[in-house]
């Protein structure tokens, strides 16, 4: 079954999950040519084992708190911090509480 992605110019909901959290699933958003949108959703205690992509990238924690490793540094990310990171920097990614993030990835041919 094919992804469905937003639309050109179609508003996207990327409020809190809240309640819902826990039955909630990564989604992609959307993807163009040189652009790609995620909602991750991670549980407490998931992690996402370090690894590097191409663009930049840039993680907004919409609810909850994570633990990310970039650059030699383990920082807590918090609701409402964002953060963004340079092309090739390894960087991981581990849930202290539920947690939903927003992922824009710079997509590099």
């Amino acid at each position: 079954m094919a992804i469905t992605h937003a639309a050109p110019g179609q508003l996207v909901d990327v409020q809190p999950l809240g309640d819902q959290l826990s039955e909630s699933r990564n989604v992609a958003l959307f993807k163009s040519d040189e652009l790609e949108v995620i909602r991750l959703v991670m549980p407490a205690g998931k992690s996402m084992p370090s690894h590097g992509v191409r663009g930049d990238i840039m993680i907004h924690c919409l609810e909850g708190a994570i633990n990310l490793t970039a650059g030699g540094q383990t920082r807590q990310m918090m609701a409402g911090q964002l953060i963004w990171l340079e092309g090739g920097v390894d960087h991981a990614l581990e849930a202290v509480q539920d947690s939903s993030l927003l992922l824009t990835i710079v997509l590099r041919k």
